[in-house]
């Protein structure tokens, strides 16, 4: 088994130590530890050692677009972005609503070799919204899923969620809701406020996040069950979020990285790279996400990578797909929003990360601790690092980032799954 010594990290940005690696295991962890006979030495002075991020939101696209991504490219996009999990949405072709798809998808994860690949099994047959699909079938099955969403599409339907929501209670499962009532977004083209006006265009309101939040978090109080918030994006949603949470009900929410930092004043450029569901909101939703983040009303960053092919991205802005890659740059885009802003020190970084999405998602394994006996999912950072962002040098298949020529901070030096480098000096191994 291989031994790697990383010597002079800052573990969660605390005093430099020392961590010896020993197979898939955190050995020791102190200062002054020798170096076995044999073992990789990794001079690490400066950078920041967290544990393995974890991703609650991940589209890998695998199966049926492999034009957009692959679960072997978007695992590695993940190890770049320094992520040692993610969970793998269910919208699919064929959708992700049976266990023979769901324990596909996860046997292709372990294949990859890149990142654990825990699928997100459909709330409902087909994404449909009509009927509850295999949910005990799936979590029975290989592929043991916990997390079950339509994501891309809400359960609007009130009684189908309470179905969901008293289904899954009996194996401590969690339905994560893409919060979007369809009736008050048709047409919807970006965030409906002033800017909207402006440009005449179909105007998505905040209430129509606000609402099915809501509801659901009424209706996971009322039936005792968990329900997790998919990408939330408003300031309004935040209050009723925090509201749920002061009741003690058992409701938790992610934001994305690109929630964090863009504005809907980018749509002035019509550059379809913007369009992203939900829509990018004001500069007050900004503000309010961040400071939820900070306080822990929202439990964590998801990235929501959505990736689509030049074809659906490079046309006019009504019949562009909405979506925008994030694995890549979603630790630089926090560090920018949260950390240089002094809203998160390192360690809660490591919380919103990897601690809490791994205990949302009840991944075993991620989201522990940097101590000895510990798995050796690790990742390290260099924080002092400035660069301008190239989607040439993306391990994904796609490249619509809204970061590309935008000077961001932070880079993933080395990520470790199980003691396994799969990045090595800012390079996939």
């Amino acid at each position: 088994m291989s031994k790697i010594l990383i010597r002079g990290a800052r573990i969660l940005g605390g005093e430099p130590q020392d961590v010896l690696i020993d197979g898939e295991t955190v050995a020791e962890v102190g200062t002054g530890i020798e170096a076995p006979d044999g073992a990789t030495v990794i001079e690490a002075a400066g950078q920041i050692l967290l544990p393995g991020l974890v991703d609650l939101h991940t589209h890998l696209r695998e199966p049926g677009r492999e034009d957009s991504e692959t679960v072997l490219t978007g695992t590695k996009a993940a190890a770049a972005g320094g992520f040692t999990a993610v969970h793998a949405m269910a919208n699919t072709f064929p959708v992700a609503d049976t266990a023979g798809v769901v324990e596909q998808v996860w046997r292709l994860g372990k294949e990859s070799g890149y990142c654990d690949v825990q699928p997100v099994g459909a709330v409902t047959v087909g994404l449909e919204g009509k009927k509850l699909a295999e949910l005990g079938a799936m979590h029975d099955s290989a592929a043991g899923v916990k997390v079950f969403s339509d994501d891309g599409k809400c359960v609007d339907d009130a009684v189908i969620m309470r179905r969901a929501l008293e289904y899954v209670k009996a194996f401590d499962g969690v339905v994560a809701q893409h919060a979007q009532e369809p009736r008050l977004t048709e047409g919807a083209q970006m965030n409906e406020g002033i800017v909207s006006a402006e440009l005449g265009l179909g105007g998505w309101p905040a209430v129509a996040e606000e609402s099915i939040i809501a509801r659901d978090v009424l209706l996971a109080a009322h039936v005792g069950s968990r329900v997790h918030i998919c990408h939330l994006s408003t300031a309004g949603s935040v209050e009723i979020v925090r509201w749920a949470k002061s009741k003690g009900w058992n409701v938790t929410a992610e934001v994305t990285p690109h929630h964090l930092l863009l504005t809907d004043e980018l749509v002035r450029t019509y550059n379809p790279v913007y369009k992203v569901n939900p829509p990018l909101r004001t500069e007050a939703d900004v503000m309010a996400l961040r400071e939820a983040l900070a306080d822990g009303t929202i439990d964590c960053v998801a990235t929501d990578h959505a990736p689509h092919p030049h074809e659906d991205k490079d046309c006019e802005w009504a019949a562009a797909a909405m979506g925008m890659v994030g694995l890549e740059t979603a630790l630089s885009v926090v560090q920018q929003t949260m950390v240089d802003t002094g809203l998160l020190d390192w360690a809660g970084v490591a919380d919103r990360m990897s601690f809490r999405p791994a205990a949302i998602g009840r991944l075993d394994g991620h989201g522990r601790p940097v101590s000895a006996g510990e798995p050796a999912n690790l990742t390290l950072v260099d924080p002092a690092y400035r660069g301008a962002v190239d989607p040439a040098g993306f391990a994904s298949r796609s490249r619509n980032t809204p970061y590309e020529g935008r000077e961001l901070p932070g880079r993933v030096t080395h990520t470790f799954l199980r003691g396994r480098a799969t990045v090595v000096d800012g390079k996939l191994a």
